[in-house]
């Protein structure tokens, strides 16, 4: 068994808003919604290996500690790609052999980056 996708909520009528964060600033590759799907309130990326993140129109927890985990492999990178599209990242505890950072998207769900280098059982 493996994951194979995330969905995450955005409100109504922002799938311009998603492209721009997902698409333009994280540089994800967006995916065809099946046309037995209603792709007006759907928007799909790609994020390797078969893993795909899901957006869909719907109700939001603001402020909520669920979300997911994306391993970039060069956490500057993407730090500086965010703080230059205005997003403010921030550090939280850290765990070994995991550094990584949290963001909030344009509609207030939690990312978390990270770069994997080892076992974090290990440090």
């Amino acid at each position: 068994m493996k994951l194979q996708h995330v969905s995450s909520p955005f409100p109504a009528g922002r799938q311009a808003d998603v492209r721009r964060f997902y698409g333009d600033v994280l540089g994800l590759t967006e995916v065809v919604v099946p046309r037995t799907l209603d792709a007006g309130r759907l928007v799909w990326y790609s994020s390797g290996a078969g893993m795909e993140l899901h957006f869909y129109t719907g109700d939001l927890a603001p402020g909520s500690a669920r979300h997911f985990c994306l391993d970039v492999g060069d956490l500057a990178q993407v730090r500086g790609r965010l703080i230059e599209a205005g997003f403010e990242p921030y550090d939280d505890t850290p765990i070994p052999n995991r550094p990584r950072f949290f963001c909030r998207d344009p509609f207030g769900n939690l990312l978390e980056f990270t770069s994997i280098q080892g076992d974090y059982r290990e440090g």
